[in-house]
Order: C-alpha cells, then sequence, then structure tokens
C-alpha cells in the first residue's frame, strides 16, 4: 500500500506533501487517538469541491491576470494532478453582490416587459465566465456546472428592479422559461449545466445589491407549477435543487419537499446560520433527495489566519459527515479591496480563494485554497463516503474510498495541543503519527 500525506500547519498557508517517514514521530509520552475507518459503513457519493465564478471573480482572472499567470492559476486549481482538482462550480445567473455592474440576460427599459424572451442573452458571459469554464472543463472533464439567480429581471418584479421585491405571479412561466434559455444557451458552448436553483438565499432581500424573497409557498408554486413543467417540456435533465440558504430555516425545504417532492432533486446549503445537523435532519426524513452545500465565504470577522483556517477545516468536514455531495465556497477570487462589488454595495469583508491585485497583478493563494486542497486533492468525484470514528471530539475527520479503490482520510486536530494519532482501517494499524494544535492532514492510501 502507497501512503501519501498532505499537511497544513495552523500558523500559516501551507499544503505539503510529505513521504511517510517525515511524519512527526510520537513522543513516548503522547496519548494516542485512534481513528477508525470502517469500509464497510458507506453513505454519499461525492460530487466533489469548488467555488464560484462570480462576474468579478471570472474579471479578475481573465482580464487582469496575465495569460501565464492565468494558466497557472487554472491548472492549480482545475487540474487534478498538477493542481488540487476542483470539480464543482457554481455560479450567479446574472449579477449578484460580487459583480462590476447589476446585470440579467434581459435587461430592459422601465415599463418595457419581453414575454417571449426575444431579448435574452448570454452575452455578457461571453466575456469572462463562459471562456474560463471552458478551459476549467478541459482541464477536468469530470467537473458539473450549477446556476443560482440573484434576481429575475427587473421587469419580472414588483420592484421593477433586480433589487428589492418579488416575482410577479404573471411571470411565473416566463421566468421558468428563462431558466430554459440559460441551459439551452449554455449547452450550444458546450456547458452542460447539471444543476439550478431557483433562487439564491430566499429569505433575504438586500437592499444594496441584487436579490429576492421567494417564500415556501412562492417555490413550491414555481417549482411544481413553472420550472419542472418548462425542463420537461424542453427534454432537459437539470437538476432542481430547492432553498439555497442557512441551515438555521430547516422548515423552509421540508415544506417544499412536503409539496414538490416529485419535481425536487436535493436541498443546497449554505453556512451563515445555524447547524450542519440540519442536513442530516433533513435527509433522514427524505433519504432519496441529494444534499448540497452550496456557498460558504471566510471574511475579515474571523482575521487571524488560524481561526480561519480552522473554522473552513472543521466546518467542511462537518458538512460532509452530514451526507453533503458538494463543498462549494464563495468568490474563486477577489481582489486586494475583496471586490470588485455592485455599485452602493460598501465595504467587502469576504475572502476569496485567491486574491488578485487590480494594481500590482500579484496573485496569493488564500488559506481557503489549502483548506479546499485537503478535500479536493484526494477525495474525488464519484468517491463514496466511510464510516470514519474516533473517541476523542477534537480530532475531526471524514474518509472516502473513491472509485479506483484508494483511500483518502481527512483529519483535523482542533485542540490547543499537540495530539497523537493511529490510523486504522477496522482494527488493523496503518500508522502513527503527533498532529500539531489547529492543523490539518489528509492521508491517501493506495
Amino acid at each position: 500500500m502507497n501512503i501519501t500525506i498532505y499537511h497544513s500547519s495552523g500558523e500559516a498557508a501551507l499544503f505539503v506533501q510529505k513521504k511517510v517517514e517525515q511524519l512527526t514521530p510520537l513522543r513516548t509520552n503522547s496519548t494516542c487517538n485512534r481513528v477508525i475507518v470502517d469500509e464497510d459503513k458507506l453513505y454519499q457519493t461525492m460530487d466533489g469541491f469548488g467555488a464560484s465564478f462570480t462576474d468579478s471573480a471570472a474579471y479578475l482572472i481573465h482580464q487582469v491576470l496575465e495569460p501565464e499567470q492565468r494558466a497557472s492559476l487554472m491548472r492549480k486549481l482545475f487540474d487534478p494532478e498538477e493542481g488540487i482538482g476542483l470539480s464543482v462550480l457554481r455560479n450567479p445567473m446574472g449579477a449578484s453582490d460580487y459583480a462590476r455592474e447589476i446585470y440579467s440576460y434581459n435587461d430592459l427599459a422601465e415599463g418595457q416587459t419581453d414575454l417571449e424572451l426575444a431579448n435574452f442573452s448570454i452575452a455578457h458571459d461571453e466575456e469572462d465566465i463562459i471562456p474560463l469554464l471552458a478551459e476549467a472543463t478541459s482541464l477536468n472533464p469530470e467537473i458539473k456546472l450549477m446556476a443560482s439567480p440573484w434576481s429575475p429581471p427587473g421587469w419580472m418584479k414588483t420592484s421593477g428592479s433586480m433589487i428589492g421585491g418579488v416575482l410577479k405571479p404573471e411571470c411565473y412561466g416566463v421566468y421558468g422559461e428563462y431558466f430554459v434559455r440559460y441551459i439551452q444557451a449554455y449547452a450550444e458552448r458546450g456547458l452542460n449545466i447539471y444543476a439550478i436553483t431557483p433562487q439564491n438565499e430566499a429569505l433575504y432581500s438586500p437592499g444594496h445589491y441584487p436579490g429576492m424573497l421567494m417564500l415556501p409557498e412562492e417555490q413550491i408554486e414555481f417549482i411544481k407549477y413553472h420550472l419542472k413543467p418548462a425542463l420537461l417540456k424542453h427534454n432537459l435533465h437539470t437538476k432542481i435543487f430547492c432553498y439555497d440558504h442557512n441551515w438555521d430555516e430547516p422548515n423552509y425545504p421540508r415544506a417544499v419537499l412536503e409539496q414538490a417532492y416529485d419535481e425536487v432533486d436535493g436541498i443546497a446549503w449554505h453556512w451563515y446560520g445555524g447547524d450542519p445537523s440540519a442536513q442530516s435532519e433533513l435527509f433522514e426524513a427524505f433519504p432519496n433527495k441529494e444534499v448540497h452545500f452550496t456557498e460558504g465565504s471566510g471574511g475579515e470577522w474571523i482575521p487571524p489566519f488560524e481561526e480561519a483556517f480552522s473554522n473552513v477545516m472543521r466546518t467542511g468536514i462537518e458538512i460532509l459527515r452530514n451526507h453533503s455531495q458538494s463543498f462549494i465556497l464563495w468568490n474563486m477570487a477577489l481582489d486586494e479591496q475583496n471586490g470588485p462589488t455592485v455599485p452602493g454595495f460598501g465595504k467587502s469583508t469576504c475572502r476569496g480563494v485567491v486574491t488578485i491585485n487590480q494594481q500590482t497583478k500579484a496573485l496569493t493563494y488564500t488559506l481557503d485554497y489549502y483548506a479546499l486542497a485537503h478535500f479536493s486533492k484526494c477525495i474525488r468525484p464519484g468517491a463514496r463516503r466511510l464510516g470514519a470514528s474516533t473517541a476523542n471530539g477534537c480530532i475531526r475527520t471524514v474518509a472516502f474510498k473513491n472509485p479506483d479503490q484508494s483511500l483518502a482520510i481527512v483529519m483535523f486536530n482542533d485542540s490547543e495541543a499537540e495530539e497523537g494519532i493511529t490510523l486504522a482501517l477496522k482494527e488493523h494499524a496503518i500508522l502513527s503519527f503527533a498532529l500539531e494544535p489547529k492543523s490539518a492532514i489528509t492521508i491517501f492510501l493506495k
């Protein structure tokens, strides 16, 4: 059995490949925590890990970086061998908060409507987003593309704007066709949209960037009688994930699945409120529906490196232990001001997977890149989660078996002290080592 180790200290942005003999040996007085992986216990199948090519991220990568920088970055993001093999991308359908302007795919002058969608166009995405998606999928053909709108075109809403308001009842049908046009337009460019959600953060209507409230009864109506029928009419097999919001309101997706069970393929979750155990709560109620984690961003509200890295590692492990088939962070790239953001947004504190300085063109890989690497480098699309347990709650762990039968075990020492660990497959010990506090290790067995 070949063993490869990837290690990150809690003190710096590192993702270091090591030989087994380079592991920190156990001290003679170390207490050893036994981590047991059980290959007979099988859970969800992974789609993968990734982030979003928002308008801002795509612009920075495609236009600000030099061609050589861009090519190197894309390989490090998506190439399974040379990079970390990201395999899921979830993109906004139109402008989000991280865009240089407010736009949809069917913008009209005030008072106008276009119920036939004669003016529908994804020309905006052809400048930066589509070229990067095409490059990513060429580097990793296993990539799955998801899409979520922050808002319909303003003329479909009661506010007449992409900011505020709700979807007009008379526009439910045309909005379903709007999704169809988007999926078809991307398909014409060789990009298959694997899944959509009806609305990003359906319980939040921001006053300074595109968004829209969509209450459970409205989402049920839209999915059941408009969105799903539109997909079927055009013989489209794109999956529909409901909700796309935080863990703290599980009754929303519960209501949607109770009323639109046949039309919905799964639930999408965010981490800005609540606990990842909500994913398991709903999975146990609806075991035939998929679980996906579609957005989480770090930012300046967790300033020290160690605390922020720890947050991504511990939360990522718990997201996976609670049945998620994906783990998707937010912006793939932001600049030195944590932007660009839409006009009027104000100060941004979010963090990208990479930082691209617009003035110097310097490219920096953030802690999110290294945290994602611990999962995506060795847990490949199609991997099945295995049973993984330890008596010490400070040692967080998750394990997977890949389609080629290789094993990937991710561990994070969430204590304040060095911990001794013995990894065992059932009762057969594989190796023992010491892991520093707030540090992560991925063990790849092949």
